[in-house]
């Protein structure tokens, strides 16, 4: 490994994580919309909601594409459930960031996350086309990756994007993006890493057993927490959401990345310490990582 590379420790992580005035009110820790969820995939996006409200955003509020989308989260009744479409509906006169939506369904989060089981249709790029057209923070996952592999335009606009991007691919994700095979970017990951950095101006994460970080100031960071129990459906729709959360609540991109990952790799952790390394839901991970952050806060 080279020695420019930085193996992340919880200090380093935590310490921009910011503190909470006692005379606090949702607005002061960020709107998060997530955007998914296509028919038969509407659990992806409500992990990560999920995961963003745990994890200490203001409001979150979710964008749903199935027709048959629910109307509640039964199981957190906090969330905010639309359908996808009215979260990006373009409006004449933005409200100030952190205002959530008004009725007519007009939008104006302080971070998007798209993609978290949203299909490829062409429904879903072109909600993708219009998160990337918003001047706010934007998180990318799962399908909306895949969309961007597949159309040379949207990566256009979101080299020219002026607010920050995340993407956060695992190694088919990477492969498809960067064109290549999965085993060039497994054999070559701070390479393809750093590649993905300087192609799509983005802070990003490569997945995996040993994640590794890129920042947007072209530094790489190596993530030794997390466990082969974690290899289980909805583990980056959480992480997608954990993100998403600490840029809600004021971190920059590249802090709330590494936060993120470290934090939810230490989550996965503690399970496996509790004797819970078969059968670890990314549920499951949500719930420590709110409690160590709560330990480490």
């Amino acid at each position: 490994m080279s020695k420019h590379i930085t193996t992340l420790n919880q200090k380093q992580v935590f310490a921009s994580f910011p503190k909470r005035p006692r005379d606090s009110h949702k607005g002061l820790f960020g709107t998060v919309a997530v955007i998914g969820g296509a028919t038969g995939m509407s659990g992806a996006p409500l992990l990560a909601a999920r995961a963003a409200l745990k994890l200490g955003a203001g409001c979150v509020h979710v964008g749903l594409l199935a027709e048959n989308a629910p109307g509640v989260d039964m199981q957190q009744p906090e969330l905010m459930l639309h359908k996808a479409a009215d979260l990006l509906r373009p409006h004449p006169n933005p409200p100030p960031k952190g205002e959530g939506a008004n009725v007519r369904g007009m939008f104006n989060p302080d971070v998007l996350a798209i993609g978290c089981g949203m299909g490829t249709s062409i429904a879903a790029q072109k909600l993708l086309y219009d998160a990337l057209m918003c001047d706010t923070a934007l998180v990318i996952d799962a399908d909306a990756l895949n969309l961007l592999a597949r159309q040379p335009d949207l990566q256009d606009d979101l080299r020219i994007r002026r607010a920050a991007s995340v993407l956060t691919p695992h190694p088919g994700e990477a492969a498809r993006l960067l064109d290549c095979d999965i085993k060039e970017i497994q054999a070559y990951r701070v390479a393809a890493v750093r590649e993905l950095e300087q192609k799509f101006a983005c802070s990003v994460v490569l997945k995996g057993a040993d994640s590794l970080c890129a920042t947007r100031d072209g530094k790489i960071y190596l993530n030794k927490t997390g466990n082969p129990g974690m290899s289980s459906a909805g583990m980056g729709d959480v992480l997608t959401g954990m993100i998403a959360a600490f840029i809600a609540q004021g971190m920059s991109a590249d802090d709330a990345l590494l936060l993120a990952v470290h934090l939810h790799g230490a989550a996965g952790d503690a399970l496996a310490k509790q004797g819970i390394s078969v059968g670890m839901t990314a549920s499951d991970v949500t719930e420590w990582a709110r409690w160590l952050l709560n330990q480490w806060h």
